[in-house]
């Protein structure tokens, strides 16, 4: 996999902060996946990372990337104010779209974004705001209703994930399910909690973002 596999941290410029990414990009590539973590998280999360392996081992591009700087994830421990400034998140998610359409090695890869929970809303303003750009959303134990002014707009195919377990999360993607606009699938997995943390209950998650990345990002499938 090493001798075919473009692997790297990245430096991104969005707006007036640089944001640290890990981007890999396997030898043909199709697409590529950009991970918008939830509260309190980043691109170290071991559940994002497992199932960005799994996206490459299909063919898929990733890019774990943290929406707040180094120094704004310090003032966050101490406040928790900016995880749960959607707004910010989403532009922050915005401009490394941007620099991902510029960015020689990604430029021609479709796009698509992989957002858990909090990072859902802002996965889905974000692609709200760039229509031309964003081609698929999956969400895993999202927050969707924190993005609904935005729901409507929302025209890509949008894969909403959530734990069986997680009732009331439940009831808010199924809300949110009624209001996008585009092509649109609420999935829930038997027994798994908000973290997906029970045996098998990440790997279908996993599984099933990789099939809806495939169809609608991957142009050769």
């Amino acid at each position: 996999m090493a001798a075919t596999l473009d692997d790297r941290l990245v430096r991104v410029r969005a707006g007036p902060a640089e944001l640290q990414g890990n981007l890999r990009i396997p030898a043909g590539a199709g697409g590529i996946v950009v991970f918008a973590h939830g509260s309190g998280s980043g691109r170290h999360s071991p559940r994002n990372r497992f199932v960005a392996d799994v996206l490459v081992n299909t063919g898929l591009a990733t890019l774990l990337i943290d929406l707040l700087t180094q120094e704004e994830e310090t003032i966050d421990l101490q406040t928790a104010e900016l995880r749960f400034d959607i707004r910010l998140l989403a532009d922050r998610l915005g401009g490394v779209t941007d620099w991902l359409a510029e960015e020689p090695s990604t430029a021609g890869l479709s796009i698509g974004y992989f957002g858990a929970s909090t990072g859902a809303a802002a996965a889905l303003i974000a692609a709200a705001d760039r229509p031309e750009r964003v081609r698929a959303i999956v969400s895993r134990g999202g927050r969707p209703d924190l993005a609904a002014p935005v729901l409507p707009r929302v025209a890509q195919p949008t894969l909403l994930i959530v734990g069986g377990e997680d009732e009331v999360v439940i009831d808010l993607n199924r809300q949110a399910l009624r209001e996008l606009g585009g092509s649109k699938r609420l999935v829930i997995i038997a027994g798994a909690t908000h973290l997906f943390e029970e045996p098998g209950a990440l790997e279908q998650v996993a599984a099933l973002a990789g099939d809806w990345f495939l169809r609608y990002l991957d142009e050769k499938s």
